[in-house]
């Protein structure tokens, strides 16, 4: 076993030393890239265990404060579980993810004209009794929101309810939001005032797809924060795939703090040193500043043996996501808008036709499909999901059409997102103990903006604990 110290000639850690070894350079093109050997590793403060976007926020804070550090990273690219895979030149998410472009803490880190979002229909079109039903955004598609007025997705009192109830977030500051006082978010609905039918036929399966929570048991403070960013934004997809969010966020940084394929398997500490990082290989890295540890929840206790959990333990969410491929000729709209089940039946959570959104995820003269399931359904085989699906969404577009469709991929995502059912504490101290803080999405809120939030936030209280103990 090799004990490799990583520590500062200096008791000053705002200096950045820039002359790094230069054994490794990340390329956020490339996923399977040579990791150098922990033996080779540049000279910093701070240790950050894993690069999904929280790990990334924490790094993009630390750098532009002239902190060094170090990012480790046991899989062969960054991103955690905001990740996309090429299959046959498609481009397939890991599960359903949506950008929403009124995300606070991402409009302070991100480009958003780099990464060149793609729109969806600000809106959904909801499967019910046999037929299609649109539900729009009035202030974007007045026209739309006019004509479904008198659908059967909720009475016409339910859709200017909706108008209400977007003006009462509106008028709430974000932070007044994350601490309100809270209740399961189906609880309130119906304090609201919503029917039994606009909660069944459309907010079960639009939150209950964001939330991966179709009892709709998700504490209220969630979906305050998430509808009003709806209101704010947009729904978008970044044209090279979902990656293309953390990838620009580690391209920002050096090209040598990002060490993939290194896997950290416990940190240990004592009162009298710095907290350590034990890697599979056997090697032991120490940092003078400290150690982030940004990884999902349930790999909390194996990296922390002996520490107590601050994170109550809830059930996560889990969710199936299932890709299909098609002949542009074979898909029924060319409308980039959300499908939604309200018909209170089958396995079919939501779908969309991807190329209709964003056309390069698909090679030229190919559609891609995207369907989204909640839960794990660990007990049914993929070739038995694959036929569940197609025959339900058959029922949906016809049979003819849908029978064309190739199957290319199905993910099964058990840590899909942190339960997040009352009680809640969305602002949870990252700090373990001086020199060891934890960041996630667990911490704050299970959205894209709660995992950068809670990076940033980690690496403040570092700072701050640096700059009071010295």
């Amino acid at each position: 076993m090799t004990i490799i110290t990583i520590s500062l000639p200096s008791t000053n850690p705002s200096i950045f030393f820039p002359s790094y070894p230069k054994p490794f350079k990340f390329n956020p093109k490339c996923s399977s890239q040579l990791t150098p050997t922990p033996s080779s590793l540049p000279k910093t403060g701070v240790i950050i265990i894993g690069a999904g976007l929280a790990g990334l926020a924490a790094a993009t804070h630390l750098n532009s404060q002239n902190i060094p550090f170090v990012l480790l990273e046991s899989s062969n690219a960054v991103g955690g579980r905001v990740r996309t895979d090429i299959v046959d030149g498609f481009l397939l998410d890991r599960g359903f993810q949506i950008f929403i472009t009124a995300y606070p803490e991402a409009q302070k880190l991100l480009n958003y004209q780099s990464l060149n979002l793609q729109k969806f229909y600000s809106g959904a079109k909801i499967f019910y009794n046999g037929q299609f039903h649109t539900v729009a955004d009035p202030l974007r598609h007045f026209f739309d929101s006019a004509k479904s007025l008198t659908n059967p997705i909720g009475s016409v009192f339910d859709k200017l309810l909706i108008g209400t109830t977007r003006i009462g977030v509106l008028t709430k500051s974000d932070e007044q939001i994350l601490t309100a006082e809270e209740i399961p978010t189906i609880d309130l609905l119906k304090k609201l005032g919503f029917s039994d039918s606009i909660i069944g036929r459309f907010f079960r399966p639009f939150f209950g797809g964001i939330f991966f929570d179709p009892e709709l048991e998700t504490t209220s403070r969630l979906f305050d924060f998430i509808f009003k960013c709806l209101a704010l934004g947009e729904n978008t997809l970044p044209a090279k795939g979902i990656s293309a969010i953390p990838e620009q966020l580690a391209a920002r940084l050096p090209s040598d703090s990002i060490l993939l394929n290194t896997k950290a398997v416990s940190v240990d500490f004592d009162d009298s040193n710095p907290p350590r990082v034990r890697l599979q290989n056997g090697d032991v890295l120490s940092g003078e500043l400290g150690v982030i540890v940004a990884v999902e929840e349930p790999a909390l206790v194996k990296l922390l043996p002996g520490k107590k959990n601050p994170v109550f333990k809830k059930p996560v969410r889990s969710t199936v996501c299932l890709y299909f491929t098609a002949n542009p000729d074979e898909i029924p709209v060319r409308d980039p808008v959300l499908f939604l089940n309200g018909s209170g039946q089958g396995i079919v959570n939501n779908m969309f036709f991807v190329t209709n959104v964003a056309p390069s995820y698909a090679p030229p003269n190919k559609a891609l499909i995207s369907v989204s399931l909640i839960g794990l359904f660990e007990d049914v085989s993929e070739d038995e999901l694959v036929l569940k699906v197609i025959q339900e969404l058959s029922g949906w577009f016809g049979d003819k059409m849908v029978k064309e469709w190739k199957h290319l991929r199905t993910y099964r995502i058990e840590y899909a997102q942190p339960n997040q059912c009352p009680p809640t504490n969305l602002k949870k101290n990252p700090t373990i103990e001086q020199g060891l803080y934890l960041c996630g999405d667990y911490l704050t809120s299970a959205t894209f903006d709660g995992a950068l939030v809670s990076g940033r936030r980690a690496a403040e209280s570092l700072l701050n604990d640096r700059a009071f103990f010295g």
